[in-house]
């Protein structure tokens, strides 16, 4: 295994293909993960939002990461669940 920061040598799966310039002309950026995501204004409190971006980049994701952990926690613990208004 290769320590953190170097290449690890990896066997050949399939043949190398060039991409040329057509490949590029066409090619479209797809974010990992927006399915199912929905933008917001959030308040936070100046220390909770600091202290996540001191832990570096990310701090976004690690925040929707404890909300989705704090959910799955509580989720169906028998409160009424709120109207879906659509």
């Amino acid at each position: 295994m290769a320590r953190r920061g170097e290449l690890a040598a990896t066997r050949r799966a399939t043949e190398e293909i060039e991409l040329d310039e057509s490949f590029w002309r066409n090619a479209r950026v797809i974010m990992p993960n927006a399915v199912g995501k929905t933008s917001v204004h959030l308040r936070i409190d100046r220390p909770v939002l600091d202290w996540f971006k001191d832990q570096g980049k990310g701090h976004l994701t690690r925040m929707n990461a404890v909300l989705r952990a704090y959910y799955e926690a509580h989720r169906g613990r028998g409160r009424k669940q709120r109207a879906r208004r659509d």
